[in-house]
């Protein structure tokens, strides 16, 4: 292979871990191994500049930006750290500072939080902006969104400077993680891949009500600004710890390498005993004018470094892949190991998400294999050990299955999609099993009685075939079944019945649509009112619903066009199960807004979109989704779309702010919005 052949498939190698990593969310290779692929390009790049290419790996630091986000460009660039993995780099790295600066200087060290770098400006103690690191020059606005984590302050206190900015790193701790992590489990979606991956999504969620339910943390580490209190970056933390912030007590202040060493030995330890995820130590210069001296270069500054733990992997055998079929219809392939030691369990079992992942390890039966913790949490296998194939052989190689291993249907794939999935939506046993269990879960139906092994002897029995025959259940079909006496049958058929009164969003989220979950369903069950109205919905009714992509349209389309899923909602209709949103909970509240057509835009205090637009219809407006010369007047919020502004002021269209709307339509104004 020639050097340009070799960077070229290095290039095209990177982009698709990117590809996993950014998109997928499931990385297939550890960050080791990623930033040592990485390293070798760079390397290859430097030394041969006559395959320099614009678009390469290389050349950029990687985007969070996400869409439906506005973006800012940041005041001071938000550099990447440069990251080793060796003692042998730190000390690089020492012996580079003491030599440029040629006087004497403090390092001070810090854990590095494994999570989303944010910076925020606050302007005379209130803050003001946050926004993600983006690609460093720019990133998404998500002031709304951060104003929900507890930890970090919306108002300071002491003597802070009028203007300044913070970074620091919004983090999911690990019970959190581990929580989120069960519930996606129960209801068939991606697991997050590690507590990073997790917080990346949760900040770019379009409502903020979910993102505070999601509780997490953040912790600050740098502090700019013309007018910083202190000449130290260590003094300047600890300042800003007295004006409300979140600043880490496990820095330290090193005068020595062998203190920075004892530093990065014990963390190596203890760090499993932190609420929240690190993955390294972060070494920076203390002094700020040794900073400036020091400078950076495009990426990077060159007064601090991250040097990085390596996870804990361990080596061992692949015995066979099995595949598991949810209720959706997902495929999730699963390796089964010789049992392994791995950070304090036994590993046996293995999540090998779908058939590109099993395709990029050539994984064969028999392959020794590296398992990791992704997160240190979830197993997952990060390499094949191939040269242990010289001694053992190459086995059979892992070829993803064409048909299901339930029904023998013929497995498809959707476009776009990782995964594959079986069609066989009403005669594959899994899946009608599997919606059933969904549809009684608590959130749903929170039918008790109802369990996976009940569900399982009821299905077995011919007693249940859809979610629909749970009404036609008679006590004297249940008491003559094993483990059901009279007592339990009867609270079944009780709990049975007491479901009919559940609300239809509930309702809808029970259905089990695909990419319809509990937050999706009540925005549709408010949005169109009742069953019929949804089911007659065509897809550009659909997307005009706040948070209805082209995905979920496509999805609630497809399912009310199944004859049979239209025979199970007129069963349940012709039950009593709840079909409409109740009146009492949409009737008008008043006439104030009475022939005003209202377009809302930007984030809000007290509120979202969804409840702006109920107390809109409530008080006799019209909700309007673009601004025309018929608008009455635009119910404008922090980041309001600046196409809509611009159009707005051509009209001499009117805006009018949170607080003067609630007192137009007679609501009270909520106490606080503070933390």
């Amino acid at each position: 292979m020639t050097v340009k052949e070799q960077i070229e498939a290095l290039r095209r190698e990177i982009e698709q871990h990117n590809y996993y990593y950014y998109v997928l969310s499931q990385p297939i290779i550890s960050d080791y191994e990623y930033d040592m692929k990485m390293k070798q390009l760079q390397e290859l790049e430097e030394k041969y500049p006559e395959y320099f290419d614009p678009l390469s790996p290389t050349q950029r630091v990687g985007s969070d930006i996400a869409t439906g986000f506005e973006q800012a460009y940041h005041t001071y660039p938000m550099l990447s750290l440069g990251n080793t993995y060796t003692e042998g780099e730190v000390k690089d790295f020492y012996e580079r500072v003491r030599k440029a600066l040629n006087e004497p200087f403090e390092l001070v060290c810090e854990l590095k939080y494994d999570g989303v770098s944010i910076s925020i400006t606050y302007e005379n103690g209130e803050i003001q902006r946050a926004v993600t690191r983006g690609d460093g020059e720019k990133g998404d606005v998500v002031t709304a969104n951060i104003k929900t984590i507890r930890s970090i302050p919306l108002r300071l206190k002491g003597n802070y400077p009028d203007k300044f900015e913070i970074r620091g790193e919004v983090l999911m701790p690990w019970a959190v993680f581990e929580a989120l992590n069960k519930e996606r489990e129960e209801q068939e979606e991606p697991l997050f891949a590690n507590p990073r991956n997790a917080a990346a999504g949760t900040i770019k969620l379009q409502n903020s009500a979910l993102v505070a339910s999601r509780k997490l943390d953040a912790y600050f580490y740098y502090v700019l600004g013309e007018q910083l209190p202190f000449a130290t970056h260590y003094e300047n933390l600890q300042a800003a710890r007295t004006w409300g912030f979140k600043i880490s007590e496990n820095m330290k202040l090193c005068r020595t390498l062998d203190e920075v060493w004892e530093f990065i030995h014990f963390w190596e330890k203890e760090r499993k005993n932190l609420p929240v995820p690190i993955d390294g130590i972060v070494l920076k210069v203390n002094s700020l004018e040794q900073q400036r001296k020091l400078g950076t270069t495009a990426k990077s500054p060159r007064w601090a470094i991250a040097y990085k733990y390596q996870a804990e992997k361990a080596l061992t055998k692949l015995l066979s892949v099995t595949y598991q079929v949810g209720r959706t219809g997902a495929v999730t392939p699963v390796a089964n190991l010789e049992p392994v030691q791995l950070s304090g369990t036994t590993v046996k079992r293995a999540s090998l998400h779908n058939a590109d992942i099993i395709e990029s390890l050539d994984l064969h039966i028999g392959d020794m294999v590296y398992v990791e913790k992704g997160g240190e949490i979830i197993p997952k296998i990060t390499g094949v050990e191939k040269s242990a194939r010289l001694q053992n052989g190459k086995g059979e190689k892992v070829v993803f299955i064409k048909n299901c291993p339930e029904c023998n249907a013929p497995l498809i794939r959707y476009p776009g999609e990782a995964a594959h999935y079986c069609p066989n939506e009403n005669g594959c046993p899994p899946q009608i099993k599997g919606k059933i269990e969904h549809f009684v879960s608590r959130k749903a139906m929170n039918i008790e009685g109802l369990g996976e092994e009940t569900i399982n002897l009821l299905y077995e029995n011919g007693l249940l075939k859809n979610v629909a025959d749970i009404y036609t259940l008679k006590i004297s079909d249940l008491v003559t079944l094993e483990r059901l006496g009279l007592k339990s049958a009867s609270n079944l058929i009780n709990s049975i019945e007491k479901s009919k009164k559940v609300p239809f969003e509930r309702v809808l989220f029970a259905l089990g649509i695909r990419f319809v979950g509990e937050t999706v369903a009540k925005k549709l069950a408010y949005a169109f009112k009742s069953i019929e109205a949804l089911q007659q919905a065509e897809y550009e009714d659909l997307i005009q619903v706040e948070e209805i992509g082209d995905k979920i349209a496509q999805s609630v389309r497809q399912y009310f066009s199944d004859p049979k899923n239209l025979e199970i909602i007129n069963r349940l209709k012709a039950v009593g199960v709840q079909m409409a949103i109740n009146e009492d909970a949409s009737k008008r509240k008043g006439n104030e807004l009475e022939g005003k057509s209202i377009v809302i835009s930007g984030t809000f205090k007290y509120g979202d979109h969804e409840k702006y637009k109920n107390l809109i219809e409530a008080h006799g407006g019209k909700n309007v989704g673009s601004v025309s010369s018929k608008t009455s007047f635009i119910l404008a919020g922090e980041n309001m779309g600046p196409e809509k502004l611009k159009k707005a002021q051509t009209l001499g269209i009117k805006l009018m702010d949170e607080e003067n709307f609630l007192s137009l339509i007679n609501e009270e104004i909520p106490s606080s919005a503070s933390e």
